[in-house]
């Protein structure tokens, strides 16, 4: 079958969700799509229901193991997809119905590129919109040091498909391993990947369990050549679940600053930054592991981070206030912590890149 897409989808205690998500991927305008889907574990009827409504679809295949965490449960459906492209979606998301069909639009437009993600829209719990154009909201921190111009130097218009009443579709093509390194840039449940490009850069890092494994992967994606964005939202969505990513994010703050070291170690040579944006993106990853920390309760390890972190850039203020906390006697920083964040609200901002 040409163009056939593997739709890998990782789920865990899901089943209220699920099937919106298979129906969205095999509901495509795109027909050619296989939905392998990974049970990683779950405690609830997931598998009752996925027989019951999938069972005799040949297009969708499901498969169970010990829990082991999302890379696994992904890493096993890659195994088993038979696609000339894969494509990622989460068992709580829900694809617009041409979504792989703009993608395999924008690949025709820019043969040289080995992936193609988009923008998404935001929805709560209740299925409400609320951030229409939610890609830049939630990796703000990334985007925030590139114009689009400076990420993509070519530049398509997508015409003439069923997504046309959703709005223009600019695609845009570059190279930008050197731009990732500032943070992440792509939301994987958008992404759709040549075979190609899946071959060069190979499974995600199960080591990254918790949280970490997207930037990981997408960085390595970036490292192998041209990428290509489309700035329409494709997918819609969900926020505000249990399980989300923001309960992770001590995990998230050491698996970004670990990619980042393990990264600039290896590819100095290839990372085309100032030495001022590294000293800041090291400055920040620091600084963020330094606050997970302290809302640990892991004093010596926040005190480590923020004396790397001022290290990286001598001017922070709220470090040196942070740093004569982590001296004082529990009970004391506690309360002055408290009256700290009543006066200044808000925390380092975060590269979302783990």
């Amino acid at each position: 079958m040409a163009d056939l897409v593997s739709v890998i989808i990782p789920t865990y205690n899901r089943a209220d969700t699920l099937t919106r998500a298979v129906d969205s991927a095999l509901n495509q305008t795109h027909r050619a799509v296989e939905a392998i889907v990974v049970d990683d574990g779950s405690t609830d009827a997931t598998a009752a229901v996925m027989e019951r409504r999938y069972g005799a679809e040949p297009r969708v295949r499901f498969m169970r193991q010990d829990n082991a965490g999302a890379p696994a449960a992904r890493n096993r459906a890659m195994r088993a997809a038979s696609g000339d492209y894969l494509a990622f979606l989460d068992s709580d998301d829900v694809w617009k119905p041409w979504k792989l069909e703009l993608q395999l639009a924008c690949f025709r437009a820019f043969p040289e590129a080995g992936m193609v993600w988009t923008d998404m829209e935001a929805i709560d719990p209740a299925g409400r919109a609320w951030d229409p154009r939610h890609l830049r909201t939630m990796y703000a921190d990334s985007y925030r040091w590139f114009t689009r111009e400076q990420l993509f130097p070519k530049r398509a218009t997508l015409g003439g498909g069923p997504w046309d009443a959703a709005g223009p579709a600019e695609a845009w093509c570059g190279e930008i391993y050197s731009p990732m390194i500032m943070g992440n840039l792509v939301h994987t449940p958008t992404v759709l990947l040549r075979r190609d490009r899946f071959e060069k850069v190979g499974f995600f890092d199960e080591g990254l369990k918790v949280a970490g494994e997207d930037y990981e992967y997408h960085l390595r994606t970036t490292r192998e050549g041209p990428v290509a964005y489309v700035d329409l939202p494709t997918i819609e969505y969900q926020t505000g679940v249990p399980g989300a990513i923001s309960h992770r994010s001590r995990a998230m703050a050491a698996a970004f600053l670990g990619t980042l070291t393990r990264t600039l170690g290896r590819d100095r040579h290839r990372i085309d930054l100032p030495p001022w944006m590294l000293r800041e993106v090291f400055r920040r990853a620091h600084a963020w592991n330094a606050e997970e920390a302290v809302a640990a309760g892991d004093i010596a390890e926040a005190r480590r981070h923020y004396l790397k972190s001022l290290a990286h850039g001598p001017w922070q203020p709220r470090a040196y206030a942070q740093l004569a906390l982590c001296a004082m006697p529990p009970g004391i920083a506690d309360t002055l912590r408290g009256v700290w964040h009543r006066m200044k609200p808000g925390r380092t901002a975060q590269p979302h890149g783990a």
